[in-house]
């Protein structure tokens, strides 16, 4: 049995599951060996022509560790920054914070975590 075979399996602190469409996102929190905590991103995308009984997956992963957190975050938000100030009619929370239970357009409807408690 190799080194390999003989790890214990990362223990899974948080998992939260994405529907977007055609994709499904998975943000799970695991920890080294060394206890310190990473994120895997993974994106899910069914590969179109595959039979019901036996459906085929795409799937690609990002590790995120913490010493990149911090410089991953400024990143994204200067680029989702950038597509709501050039794309026309992008709503970010932040311009319509009312806007709780209206449809996105998308199928869906928004919703708060407050709004579970009620």
């Amino acid at each position: 049995m190799s080194d390999f075979d003989q790890q214990q399996p990362r223990e899974e602190y948080f998992s939260k599951r994405v529907r977007a469409g055609k994709r499904t996102y998975y943000f799970d929190v695991k920890a080294t060996r060394s206890n310190d905590y990473y994120v895997t991103i993974t994106e899910s995308k069914r590969l179109p022509g595959e039979s019901e009984d036996r459906p085929v997956y795409e799937k690609h992963k990002i590790f995120l560790y913490k010493e990149d957190f911090e410089k991953f975050s400024d990143g994204l938000m200067e680029a989702l920054g950038y597509i709501r100030e050039h794309q026309p009619g992008t709503v970010s929370r932040e311009q319509n914070p009312g806007n709780n239970d209206q449809s996105s357009g998308s199928g869906f409807t928004n919703i708060e975590f407050d709004d579970l408690s009620k």
